[in-house]
């Protein structure tokens, strides 16, 4: 029998402890939704928490917006969505199977696909002879499928009231521009921050949350002032990175990665855009220093230009190096210019220019967009904290997103001994903390369960604690144990 991967075991976590799994699973459940519950939610509210709280709550240059999910179909015209929002798609003509072109030919050949279009896969295709992977049937010649969600607006279903369920939150946040600076009383440059549900058509949506139809995205538009400079804080500046140029991965090339510093990409003129370079710099050090993710299994790569978006200036991706999977998206960071306000305002014949107080002129800002996808990050922390040591199965996330801050457990559901765990428990979420009580099973059995769900402390309240007031704190990731005073607790614990 093949073994596990780690990335199966992972999932098989998702579903054993009910983190996350297939939406509607008492029938046949559709592909690419998925359903959050209990300590899965927990850790997706935590790093929605962490990221608003670092990204907006902590400055003063970024206001929140929390935008409808179905918009005028205009908007999707305007942005270009509805012409090139797209994937390339092949049919088998025997079982009507279809699949991405794209992701086909990187599967079976082997080979990097970014940015190849429908004429060359359809070549690789033909030329390799690729069959359909359920039926072995001849594959159609791939074309263009869009990934929109279509869906309708009012009594009649008809084109005349079609309407689409949001494919990315960015296009919310363009049409609101105008509204939301008028009064922010915010000066350039500024960003509009949102947390929110996109939704997208996708052909074949695999490896669990990593390619879904619903999801969830954490974005940020950076409107830019044409005179003023990022407020680079040194550490930032010069944190180092693997990094994968553009120029690196011309003529086919794999390309080789090196470590150097933002501020050295910057001046090598590799990134061209100083407020780029900082919201790469931003990107990179919350992914690290707040959620706590690896730094060696990361790095950013910049886009090769036939993979650009058509909104796009020059693009870099923070990438993960998943286990089996190898390097892919895990954060994007845009130099949108000012093409998204541009068309919206050509469209709707509205003015979307601000008036600048310093220049006495109207600015039609360009744009920077740092865009995090909330499931994918998810996924991402648990794989990056899932560790084995025996048969003990560990998740060492970070504190800031483990589902709990500690769980509180009676040596044994009697003798008093619960009743003084339940004064600790009590206490603790009084002081604020996330903590959970449990008397389930033996002591053993609750720190793997704890350990498993990436619990980062357990207390133990034991014959001792009813004549010393004091109790036993079990760290998750050294299994160190140490006798702390109940009233310290709190302290201990950062509450």
């Amino acid at each position: 029998m093949q073994s596990l991967t780690k990335i199966d075991k992972v999932v098989n976590l998702c579903s054993r402890r009910g983190l996350v799994f297939p939406n509607s699973e008492l029938y046949s459940p559709l592909g690419g939704f998925f359903d959050y519950a209990h300590y899965g939610l927990a850790i997706k509210k935590r790093i929605v928490q962490s990221w608003w709280n670092y990204f907006v709550k902590q400055r003063e240059d970024i206001v929140g917006l929390d935008g409808s999910i179905i918009s005028s179909p205009r908007v999707w015209q305007a942005s270009g969505h509805l012409e090139n929002f797209t994937d390339p798609l092949v049919e088998c003509k025997k079982c009507k199977s279809r699949y991405r072109a794209d992701q086909l030919v990187r599967d079976e050949l082997k080979l990097e696909v970014e940015g190849l279009d429908e004429k060359t896969l359809a070549k690789l295709i033909g030329e390799h002879k690729l069959k359909c992977e359920k039926c072995k049937g001849e594959l159609a010649e791939a074309k263009t499928f869009n990934l929109m969600l279509k869906t309708h607006v009012g009594v009649v279903e008809d084109d005349s009231n079609a309407a689409f369920l949001r494919p990315e939150t960015a296009q919310t946040i363009f049409a609101d521009f105008k509204t939301i600076a008028s009064f922010a009383r915010k000066k350039l440059p500024f960003g509009i921050a949102q947390i929110g549900k996109a939704f997208r058509n996708e052909i074949s949506p695999r490896n669990f949350l990593f390619r879904a139809r619903e999801f969830e995205q954490m974005e940020i538009e950076f409107f830019l002032h044409p005179g003023k400079t990022p407020p680079f804080e040194k550490i930032k500046l010069n944190l180092k990175a693997k990094a994968l140029t553009a120029e690196e991965q011309g003529n086919g090339k794999s390309g080789s990665m090196v470590e150097k510093s933002v501020e050295g990409l910057l001046k090598d003129n590799v990134i061209a855009n100083d407020w780029l370079a900082y919201w790469i710099a931003e990107a990179w050090f919350w992914l690290t220093e707040e959620i706590g993710l690896d730094k060696e299994k990361l790095r950013i790569r910049q886009h090769v230009a036939t993979e650009l978006s058509h909104y796009s200036k020059e693009t870099w991706d923070v990438e993960y190096d998943y286990p089996e999977w190898g390097w892919k998206e895990l954060v994007g960071i845009a130099d949108r210019g000012n093409f998204d306000l541009q068309q919206h305002q050509t469209h709707s014949k509205k003015d979307l220019s601000v008036f600048d107080e310093e220049t006495k002129q109207k600015i039609l800002p360009k744009v920077i967009e740092p865009s995090f996808g909330l499931d994918r990050l998810f996924f991402t922390a648990l794989i990056d904290a899932f560790e084995e040591e025996g048969e003990k199965t560990l998740l060492k996330l970070g504190k800031s997103i483990a589902p709990l801050d500690c769980a509180v457990f009676p040596l044994m559901g009697k003798d008093n001994l619960d009743v003084k765990a339940r004064e600790v428990f009590e206490m603790l979420k009084r002081r604020g903390l996330e903590c959970e009580y449990d008397e389930s099973g033996s002591i053993g059995k609750r720190y793997a369960r704890h350990d498993e769900i990436g619990t980062p402390v357990c207390i133990t309240i034991d014959y001792d604690s009813l004549e010393k007031n004091d109790c036993t704190i079990r760290h998750r990731d050294s299994g160190k144990q140490e006798r702390v005073a109940i009233t310290q607790l709190p302290e201990k614990l950062g509450a």
